[in-house]
């Protein structure tokens, strides 16, 4: 998926830029300071944070994708940006010393690890005393049907399995109560939530598909198994389910994160 991911990539940091800038807002990365980015696909969110580090500080930006590392390579590159190393990683087994880092960045990411737990009590290992942690994560299918709607409809096709629960997806980390029990278990103490509303602009409906098939592991495999017939009822299905979301030049579907910055 990191070619989709770098196709995608500006696009995507549009729709997501309040996003971007509440979670960086909340970590409030100082000169001299060393900051870890998660799962940080194309790299944009942490390259922000890079970009109030100064000379002296340092953004680790990792991802446990090798392609989608040399994705956010690339895009450092073409920023100019000289204080980021780039490490595939894996988040559940961090490779960095205890203490090490002064904050974390994990945008859509611990949602989707198998071992969120695990991750979340490395993801304190590492931070040094009074460090910080943002993440972002997707409130339930209720409001975010630019995803829910298609997983809703591949499902019902049998092209997709239903989701098990407490299993890795976009919706495992959707309320307050889980995001703050798995912060608690991982000794993490202080926790803010909050949510930042998004729209996800598609000139119609194929170009949906064309996005969200570039950049959506499990609506790409599922939509990619079924015939052409069975892909062109899909399209109409979606059509018809996303009328109430059409605006003068096609669609705003629209999404809702859920925040949080945890110490």
């Amino acid at each position: 998926m990191a070619a989709g991911w770098e196709r995608r990539r500006a696009d995507m940091e549009t729709v997501t830029e309040p996003i971007r800038d509440w979670l960086v807002r909340e970590l409030a990365p100082k000169p001299g300071e060393t900051i870890l980015e998660l799962a940080a696909g194309p790299g944009d969110t942490g390259f922000a944070a890079a970009a109030l580090l100064g000379n002296e500080g340092q953004l680790i930006s990792t991802d446990f994708s090798s392609e989608m590392t040399e994705v956010a390579r690339r895009r450092g590159r073409e920023l100019g940006l000289l204080n980021v190393e780039y490490r595939t990683m894996d988040a559940e087994r961090l490779e960095l010393e205890d203490d090490s880092v002064d904050g974390v960045i994990c945008r859509f990411g611990f949602m989707l690890m198998s071992d969120t737990e695990a991750a979340l009590a490395e993801t304190r290992r590492v931070l040094r005393p009074g460090g910080r942690l943002v993440l972002a994560t997707w409130r339930g299918p209720e409001r975010n049907p630019w995803v829910a709607i298609g997983g809703r409809i591949l499902t019902a096709r049998g092209f997709m399995p239903p989701n098990e629960p407490g299993a890795p997806g976009m919706f495992t980390m959707s309320d307050d109560g889980r995001v703050e029990s798995l912060l608690a278990a991982a000794g993490f103490t202080d926790v803010l939530i909050d949510d930042v509303p998004v729209r996800m602009p598609y000139g119609d409906v194929d170009e949906y598909v064309t996005a969200t098939r570039d950049t959506g592991g499990a609506f790409a495999r599922a939509f990619n198994e079924a015939s052409e017939e069975e892909q062109r009822a899909i399209t109409q299905e979606l059509a018809e389910a996303f009328t109430p979301f059409e605006v003068d030049g096609g669609l705003a579907l629209p999404g809702l994160a859920l925040v949080a910055l945890a110490r």
